[in-house]
């Protein structure tokens, strides 16, 4: 079944059982939430930027640099994955072609925003956001390429007016309600502040909402949020944020005992399902890639590999 069907159906069932999809920033990442048993994955083009730019999210990171690292994680897993999708990447026509380009990479949705150009993270100061009237071409010009591509695709149309310039919380409801007319598959208000503000867009939106406990908005579980009418909850930063702590704490301890720190790391998690290198490259397919070593290539090249002579894990 192709993802888009699946996330699909996954929607339409929301309300017995809400959508939740952590964030996963590469393709080794998205194995590791498959294999714990997550049945969605979400791709943020805020970690997007940071871990293949190392850049913060200012709108820096190209369509084709996004799409790229989506269409790593597709073709690494068979769960459906929510995209980013910025602002569309300009304007209702480039809407268009980033639309078409998201479903040609196997992805199952996406969410666009109603910033200016150049955009930024949600939860940070200086937004600023396009006209309703011109957020509305931008969706509609969306629908269009969706019933021509896939009609199970999903959009997911996002307002970041709560705290932009000259915005507020009746400025975001009036936006969603216009985009949710306009076709949109669910509603997302970023940075919200409380989960009085969550309450109030899901009640006067009615519809389907996406919500994320990150940064400024409140840490909400995901039950009472589904009470409210949260269709899908999202973690963006869940795997490049562990992984940054992680990686800073193991390199200030290698800075400081050297290969000392390689050891005590190793004794630490002798019991880890990802204890050492042989089951990092496992959960990497390894054992799947040997075996279509000795299917595939010459049986004397694979004898030449695998021999007596042979060393290694």
């Amino acid at each position: 079944m192709k993802t888009t069907k699946t996330l699909r159906r996954k929607l339409d069932n929301w309300k017995q059982k809400p959508i939740v999809a952590p964030g996963v920033h590469d393709s080794y990442c998205a194995r590791i939430a498959e294999k714990l048993g997550f049945d969605t994955l979400y791709m943020s083009g805020a970690a997007t930027s940071m871990s293949k730019l190392g850049l913060a999210d200012f709108g820096l990171a190209t369509a084709t640099e996004v799409q790229a690292n989506a269409r790593y994680i597709t073709s690494m897993t068979d769960l459906p994955l929510i995209a980013d999708s910025d602002n569309g990447y300009g304007n209702a026509l480039n809407t268009m072609r980033t639309v078409k380009d998201y479903i040609r990479a196997g992805v199952a949705g996406i969410h666009i925003e109603d910033q200016v150009i150049p955009k930024r993270c949600g939860h940070l100061k200086g937004k600023v956001v396009i006209s309703l009237e011109e957020m509305v071409g931008k969706i509609r010009a969306a629908k269009e390429i969706i019933k021509e591509e896939d009609r199970d695709f999903v959009l997911i149309a996002r307002t970041d007016a709560r705290g932009a310039v000259g915005g507020g919380l009746n400025d975001a409801v009036k936006r969603l309600r216009a985009y949710r007319r306009a076709g949109a598959d669910l509603v997302f208000a970023d940075g919200l502040l409380s989960k009085e503000e969550l309450a109030t867009i899901c009640r006067e939106t009615q519809a389907p909402t996406v919500f994320h406990p990150t940064a400024i908005s409140p840490r909400l579980a995901v039950d009472e949020c589904h009470e409210m009418g949260v269709a899908l909850m999202i973690y963006p930063f869940a795997s490049i944020h562990a992984m940054s702590v992680a990686v800073w704490d193991f390199l200030s301890q290698l800075k400081k005992e050297d290969t000392q720190a390689q050891v005590k790391f190793e004794e630490k998690y002798k019991r880890h399902p990802l204890s050492d290198i042989r089951k990092l490259f496992d959960l990497g397919g390894l054992e799947e890639m040997q075996r279509h070593e000795k299917e595939f290539i010459p049986a004397e090249e694979v004898r030449a590999r695998y021999g007596k002579q042979s060393v290694g894990l």
